[in-house]
């Protein structure tokens, strides 16, 4: 299994510790822009950073650049975001993994345009399992098919929500609210909170795009 680990600029109270990848035999950690700093200050080599820089002191920039081999340095006017370039760098990695962080909080537009990418890129790469991470959640989109949820004492909440479409022929099972054949209507809060009350449950659908949020109080 390899994993890429991009951390963007978000808020830095957003991003959580990432200790716990250290010992994973194929992980990279990728810096978009300030997330460099914020890898660095977590103790953490990235294995390249990418973006404008242009949110870094001169200081700071400094500092990245004398500890980093591996820079892409673009200009501040383009049509990617940060955090887009440092997707398309994770994919060189040929990842089994891709976690994003650092993208939650703060500005909105920047969330927003993050979740578009993640789905831009999930629906191209459906072999890569692709998560956006903060300290109190996990967000991934899932696909029609059948896909195992397993328990979590950092997650303990599930929430289900149609993308773009509605999700169709739904079921839940394992979980504290199942249901059989359902669907998520687009625009529909009404498979929020629920839980696990085993170790594994899963979910399947047989059409649409589904948002799974996974949460902590």
């Amino acid at each position: 299994m390899t994993t890429v680990i991009i951390c963007s600029g978000g808020p830095k109270s957003d991003i959580p510790s990432l200790e716990k990848y250290f010992m994973r035999d194929k992980v990279y950690f990728i810096g978009a822009d300030k997330g460099s700093i914020y890898l660095l200050e977590q103790g953490i080599q990235p294995n390249e950073i990418v973006g404008d820089f242009d949110s870094l002191t001169n200081e700071q920039w400094l500092n990245v650049s004398s500890k980093v081999k591996k820079i892409t340095k673009v200009q501040a006017e383009k049509d990617e975001t940060d955090t887009d370039l440092a997707l398309e760098k994770a994919l060189e990695y040929h990842p089994t993994e891709i976690i994003l962080t650092g993208v939650t909080g703060g500005r909105l537009d920047h969330f927003e345009a993050a979740i578009r990418s993640v789905y831009r890129l999930q629906s191209k790469n459906l072999h890569i399992e692709i998560k956006i991470l903060n300290v109190s959640n996990e967000i991934r989109f899932l696909f029609p098919g059948k896909h195992i949820l397993t328990k979590s004492d950092q997650y303990r909440y599930l929430s289900f929500f149609a993308y773009e479409q509605d999700v169709k022929d739904v079921c839940l099972s394992g979980v504290k609210y199942e249901t059989t054949n359902q669907v998520i209507e687009l625009g529909s809060s009404r498979f929020t909170s629920n839980e696990l009350n085993c170790e594994f449950g899963y979910i399947s659908f047989s059409s649409g795009i589904c948002l799974m949020i996974r949460s902590s109080d």
